[in-house]
């Protein structure tokens, strides 16, 4: 399959909790987000085999906050696809905002391991999201919950990597004090595809920090300014985002479809 090929069938899979009929060896890969977990399950050329997701705030800002709800998020969603699939998964990859060191950097393998996978690899996050697209050259912006990560690959290598603290959790925050309501509400409303063109003149300005924050982390990185920009996450979910984040930017910016299926797609590739 051809990558976004890929990402149209992982989204497939999630939506009618079915297995792609594909054989194993299978490789596991699990995004520890700031307002999801998902868990993916590709085989060995990268295609989407299963899939599933839960919405949860077990972490923030790239760190784990509450290690056994994560724990038990990890569980649920590999006992889950473990019944559709037929078989027990041992081992798994993790992702980690760029420059993410230390303890804070162990945590993510310590879920899975706690979770029943056996942790094989750590990747940073926009670098899993570069192997799902299947970019060899360009510029790839996760835009988190809580970070924004960026990698610049040359030629197949990675060249460049900046993580910033900015992401989806800001425009919940803006949607919380603009419509006086509870920051869990704001984060149903921000999901909420049939409201984004109405939010979107409020959370403009958020947009516009964020396309200055991508400006400023590859400032003095002029010799990159003509490759490809894409960027993925689930604020590149909103319907308009990548229109005015482009203008914002001032180059053209490429979001994928499902972009939020992007990164956990990658992670599964490198697992």
């Amino acid at each position: 399959m051809e990558a976004y090929e890929k990402i149209y069938k992982l989204h497939e899979l999630m939506e009618t909790k079915t297995v792609a009929d594909l054989p194993g060896p299978y490789k596991v890969g699990v995004d520890l987000g700031t307002a999801d977990v998902v868990l993916v399950v590709a085989d060995e050329a990268g295609n989407p085999v299963a899939g599933s997701l839960r919405w949860a705030s077990v972490v923030k800002d790239g760190l784990v906050v509450d290690f056994r709800g994560a724990m038990l998020i990890v569980e649920e969603l590999k006992a889950e696809v473990e019944e559709r699939m037929g078989i027990t998964l041992d081992k798994g990859a993790t992702a980690i905002p760029p420059g993410t060191v230390g303890r804070n950097a162990l945590a993510c393998g310590h879920v899975i391991a706690g979770a029943g996978l056996e942790p094989v690899c750590q990747v940073d996050e926009p670098v899993a999201a570069a192997k799902a697209l299947g970019i060899t050259h360009g510029i790839v912006v996760d835009i988190g919950g809580g970070t924004t990560g960026i990698a610049v690959l040359r030629n197949g290598e990675l060249v460049f990597t900046a993580d910033e603290p900015t992401g989806g959790t800001h425009v919940s925050l803006v949607l919380a004090g603009a419509y006086k309501m509870p920051f869990e509400e704001a984060e149903l409303l921000k999901r909420d595809a049939a409201q984004h063109r109405r939010i979107m003149p409020v959370i403009l300005p958020v947009i516009e920090k964020m396309a200055a924050v991508v400006t400023a982390m590859l400032a003095g990185q002029e010799e990159y300014h003509d490759y490809p920009v894409y960027v993925v996450g689930g604020t590149a979910c909103l319907q308009g985002f990548e229109n005015e984040f482009s203008k914002a930017f001032g180059r053209k910016v490429y979001v994928p479809p499902h972009p939020l299926l992007v990164t956990p797609l990658g992670i599964a590739m490198f697992g």
